[in-house]
């Protein structure tokens, strides 16, 4: 049923007055489907198919047409020695070409030999591998974001619980005073602290209820879904079950790692690409035009008009050799080599980050499920107090302020329990990252 539910949410969403049961596999399903961090990555992925066409055209032939009209309203003239014309001592002026030339042709350019092509092609696989692995890395931020937020979502929906818990335990105990009061067994004053013991905890009530409103919203919001939608966390999901400390995880397959990594095999293709400066390229060029000249518009007209149209074809063949670049070349690639020795740092800074971080989950879990035990001792010792302390003054054998001081005493142990089991949930999920399972939590 929750699984139809989420469906239904997905696909029309849900109006405020509905409910949805949200489980934390759902919380994160949801999110990896609607969250705009998770799509975008999605998309970078399918744009580096496209980023891979564009390096391939480069090798590709390079067809094109071309067109052109001209009208030569002033015709340039040129002086030419009359003995060419076996008129020696006289100099001709004359006039080349037509009042109107208009061509039509197609060319063809094919790269033969570019060193730089072939490296590009290269590195346009690496470049989507790249952003797989940023679409990976972006799910764990995004599974992480959700359920830490899912958690403390919890925590606080716990917190008001206790709270009103205790408003209705001190009514009852308001109730009973107010009696005593009534039939002159209590002072005033008595009647007064209780009045403003529930006046307190009204007001820390919905300042909790304000607290999980934000915090509900901003779980919607790294989810991806309308904040409208009213949601239900089921209490199953935060038992206490201590996970399997496993042998450590291999730093080399973290999503951080390995996204690191393909970045440094980019940074080498483009030192390569840049280093193919130094090699000489080679490529074929044809073309094929037709042309038509004469004295009056020349598109239609006949040599009887004075136009004539002829066509003319082209092959080529061109290398091209650089001999020196004024130290340009060499300048770029020492840059590139200098951006891959600076990854390599990171890359070393990285891993023992990761490292740490592992470290730091163990001793967060250890210390948790400690802190766990000890807390829900406090609990049942703070209760039990309670219950006692609340009979002996039902029997006049505690004061007020001592029923009131245990009061205090079993809220803050169960507050103290409940910011402990989110301690650990949040410590769990830093543990699971570190071994690179986050994905886990949605199998």
């Amino acid at each position: 049923m929750k699984r139809i539910l989420l469906i239904v949410l997905c696909i029309t969403g849900l109006s405020a007055s509905a409910q949805t049961t949200l489980t934390l596999k759902d919380a994160v399903s949801y999110a990896l489907q609607n969250k705009a961090d998770a799509k975008k990555a999605k998309l970078q992925v399918e744009n580096s198919e496209y980023k891979i066409q564009e390096v391939r055209s480069r090798a590709l032939p390079q067809i094109s047409a071309n067109g052109n009209l001209t009208h030569n309203a002033i015709i340039q003239t040129t002086v030419i020695d009359g003995a060419a014309f076996n008129a020696p001592g006289t100099v001709i002026q004359a006039a080349f070409g037509q009042k109107w030339i208009s061509t039509a042709g197609i060319s063809l350019n094919q790269t033969i030999f570019d060193q730089s092509v072939f490296t590009g092609l290269k590195a346009a696989r690496s470049t989507r591998e790249f952003y797989q692995i940023n679409d990976q890395l972006t799910e764990e931020q995004v599974i992480e974001r959700v359920a830490n937020n899912y958690y403390s979502v919890y925590v606080q929906q716990e917190r008001l619980t206790l709270l009103d818990s205790n408003y209705v335990n001190t009514t009852k105990v308001r109730d009973i005073v107010q009696g005593q009061f009534d039939n002159g067994l209590a002072k005033k004053i008595d009647l007064d602290r209780i009045v403003v013991r529930m006046s307190n905890i009204d007001t820390e009530r919905q300042q909790i209820k304000n607290q999980i409103a934000l915090q509900e919203n901003a779980l919607k919001f790294y989810m991806g879904m309308p904040i409208e939608t009213q949601i239900v966390l089921p209490k199953e999901e935060f038992e206490v079950s201590p996970v399997a400390l496993t042998q450590e995880p291999n730093i080399e397959n973290r999503t951080e790692y390995l996204l690191l990594k393909k970045q440094e095999e980019l940074l080498v293709y483009n030192k390569k690409a840049v280093q193919a400066g130094y090699y000489p390229t080679l490529s074929l060029s044809a073309g094929y035009n037709y042309i038509g000249q004469g004295p009056q518009f020349p598109w239609f007209a006949k040599p009887e008009k004075g136009v004539y149209w002829s066509d003319f074809s082209a092959i080529a063949l061109n290398l091209n050799v650089p001999i020196f670049t004024g130290f340009g070349t060499r300048a770029k690639v020492r840059q590139a080599d200098v951006e891959i020795r600076s990854l390599q740092e990171d890359i070393k800074d990285t891993k023992l980050s990761l490292d740490l971080d592992y470290r730091n989950a163990i001793t967060q879990i250890n210390n948790n499920l400690v802190t766990i035990e000890n807390q829900k001792e406090n609990m049942r010792l703070a209760a039990e107090i309670l219950s006692n302390t609340n009979n002996n003054y039902l029997q006049g054998l505690a004061s007020l302020t001592d029923l009131l001081d245990a009061q205090n005493a079993s809220l803050e142990a169960e507050n103290n329990y409940t910011r402990a089991v989110l301690n650990y949930k949040i410590a769990e999920i830093s543990l699971i990252k570190s071994k690179g399972e986050l994905k886990s939590l949605i199998k």
